[in-house]
């Protein structure tokens, strides 16, 4: 196997990681211990970098994904794979949790799959992934991106971990705080419930570009690779 596949596989487990601890919290609560929803998918992202961020980068997001590519740190055709790992990941990992149950409790949150809180408006909602997604993607251009102090790197996994962590605690409640389109992508299609898709897809992306495009311009354009 080619590194581009060891590294597809990686992307592939990370993600399913994340959706089985995360999606599988919110069925195993009910939905109703945000504490444990913020801490299973934090953990889940920070153990999974952690373990297989230098086989893969440990991205696990297609919108992280696309702000790399965007800003030249990660070329085309491996950025197209490591989506598509991304997003295969997500369904299996939610297909698996259908599949263990209990079943009631599956469907009684519909399998963790995010959703607009009643009341709320749906374009606040895509603002609001907007926002939470810029956040972890500045956490990774900080941690992960920016190489002018390597010894970051070494706690890339526990920053964009808590970030994910903080962003629940503040969007949980109103979009399920996402994130990621996989991470909508995988229960919506094991429920076959895509209600308001493009929350999850737009806000994302969108956000993640943003702060993907604004810590290159101010930090990074025209910088020196740091030496060793």
């Amino acid at each position: 196997m080619d590194n581009v596949g060891k590294a597809a596989v990686a992307e592939f487990i990370g993600t399913f990681a994340l959706i089985f601890f995360g999606a599988g919290a919110i069925i195993m609560t009910g939905g109703q211990n945000l504490v444990a929803i913020a801490l299973a998918h934090g953990l889940a992202i920070a153990l999974m970098i952690t373990i297989m961020g230098h086989i893969s980068g440990g991205v696990f997001n297609p919108a992280i994904q696309i702000a790399l590519w965007v800003t030249g740190k990660m070329p085309t055709g491996r950025s197209a794979v490591y989506i598509v790992a991304e997003l295969l990941g997500g369904v299996a990992a939610a297909f698996f949790l259908k599949y263990i149950g209990p079943t009631p409790a599956f469907d009684a949150v519909k399998g963790g799959i995010p959703a607009v809180a009643d009341g709320f408006a749906v374009g606040k909602a895509v603002v609001l992934e907007a926002m939470m997604t810029f956040f972890l993607v500045w956490a990774v251009f900080g941690t992960a991106v920016d190489d002018r102090k390597a010894s970051w790197a070494q706690i890339a996994g526990f920053a964009i971990g808590l970030t994910i962590t903080i962003d629940i605690f503040v969007g949980g409640a109103l979009t399920g705080a996402a994130m990621n389109p996989a991470r909508w992508f995988g229960p919506a299609v094991a429920t076959s419930d895509y209600t308001n898709w493009w929350v999850w897809i737009v806000g994302p992306i969108a956000g993640g570009i943003i702060a993907g495009v604004a810590y290159w311009y101010l930090f990074l354009r025209g910088r020196e690779p740091a030496t060793p």
